[in-house]
């Protein structure tokens, strides 16, 4: 059975989006950070476990995101 060539990297709780670090086309490494998130007056990095290039940024700084949302869209192809 073939891998998927994408990864959705999704919110793992209730947050504000700070600041996003990366824009579709863009390659990354591992470990790589892709946003800054704000929850309960803490800072929380966004950091991916693979590399790959970002295929889409599906939020901006000043949403608010919700447990499961999709962040950002990598493509490992």
């Amino acid at each position: 059975m073939a891998r998927p060539t994408t990864t959705e990297i999704l919110a793992e709780m209730v947050a504000s989006v700070l600041s996003v670090a990366v824009a579709p086309g863009e390659r990354i490494e591992p470990g790589t950070t892709v946003m800054l998130l704000e929850s309960m007056k803490m800072e929380i990095p966004v950091l991916v476990e693979h590399g790959g290039t970002v295929l889409e940024v599906r939020v901006a700084p000043g949403d608010v995101i919700q447990e499961g949302d999709v962040l950002v869209v990598l493509d490992h192809g």
